[in-house]
């Protein structure tokens, strides 16, 4: 990506996310419409990653969390962090668990919906009767 001759941004955390793949290309837009605060925002974002308090394996487990749950649901960014884990030595076994913790995000649509249907399916039992 160029930047304009006015843009004198300086974007070394965009760019080595570039550079080793980890850059995601729906992030186009938003650098190209601001590359000083991408840059600001992805450096806070990789910090964790970059202080070297978590091992690479362990992010790269709660980076497949972060893409598989139903918020986010980013298929390109699961299967790069599977990839990496595998390589990183995680076992499916240990990845499995975590799709499996992270999938009780989803409960949340039940433990909302469940209880207005009951009380809704009453409602409409009483006026019918």
């Amino acid at each position: 990506m160029q930047q304009s001759s006015a843009d004198t941004s300086v974007t070394p955390v965009c760019d080595h996310l570039k550079k080793i793949g980890q850059w995601n290309p729906l992030w186009d837009d938003f650098f190209n419409l601001d590359p000083a605060w991408t840059e600001k925002f992805m450096a806070m974002g990789t910090t964790p990653m970059s202080s070297g308090v978590l091992d690479a394996k362990t992010w790269e487990l709660i980076a497949i969390a972060v893409d598989a749950s139903c918020t986010h649901l980013y298929g390109p960014g699961v299967r790069r962090h599977i990839r990496k884990a595998l390589e990183l030595g995680a076992t499916p076994q240990e990845i499995t668990a975590v799709l499996q913790a992270v999938s009780v995000i989803g409960i949340h649509t039940m433990s909302l919906a469940a209880p207005i249907l009951i009380e809704e399916s009453a409602r409409h039992q009483a006026s019918t009767t």
